[in-house]
């Protein structure tokens, strides 16, 4: 089999030695946090961290050659120090889900686009980009979806205030 062939049904291992061989440190594989979850039990669910620099990269090659065709979910975290993205990515075939994390500087809240990968990524990255600021590089049409275009404020950043809400 070529090396660049798509494994359409690939194992977790398969996924797990695949990745850290074409990306090896910068493809952090590690384990959840909940405690009995039957996907990971049943080894359906993967959970990546990888830099803002490889993160388009690792999702091309995650579509293209391991067959995760379908995004379910991109969002947006504020840890306060630092602003992340999460993409969760399915493996009709196998229903496994790849969690793939970047963190992203407060100061630079800038990522690519993955809507070129997967077009379902459109509406997610437009609605973290407007309750978060995130901005997704080359996005097609990165725009606020519901509220006002004269909002100046992303009102899910933990740096945001309510009204009457008292300064800490």
């Amino acid at each position: 089999m070529p090396d660049d062939a798509m494994i359409e049904a690939p194992t977790k291992t398969d996924v797990e030695a695949l990745i850290k061989g074409k990306f090896g440190s910068k493809a952090v594989f590690r384990q959840t946090t909940k405690k009995n979850s039957k996907a990971d039990n049943e080894g359906r669910r993967l959970y990546i961290d990888t830099d803002r620099d490889t993160l388009y990269e690792l999702c091309q090659y995650v579509h293209d050659r391991l067959n995760f065709e379908h995004i379910i979910a991109v969002t947006g975290v504020d840890w306060v120090d630092h602003m992340q993205t999460v993409y969760h990515i399915t493996n009709y075939l196998t229903g496994m889900v790849v969690e793939i994390t970047t963190d992203i500087p407060n100061d630079d809240p800038h990522v690519r686009s993955v809507s070129d990968i997967w077009e379902g990524a459109n509406w997610h990255e437009r609605e973290a980009y407007e309750l978060f600021g995130i901005i997704f590089d080359n996005h097609p049409k990165l725009e606020r979806l519901l509220t006002p275009k004269s909002y100046e404020f992303y009102p899910f950043r933990k740096s945001y205030k309510l009204r009457g809400q008292p300064d800490e």
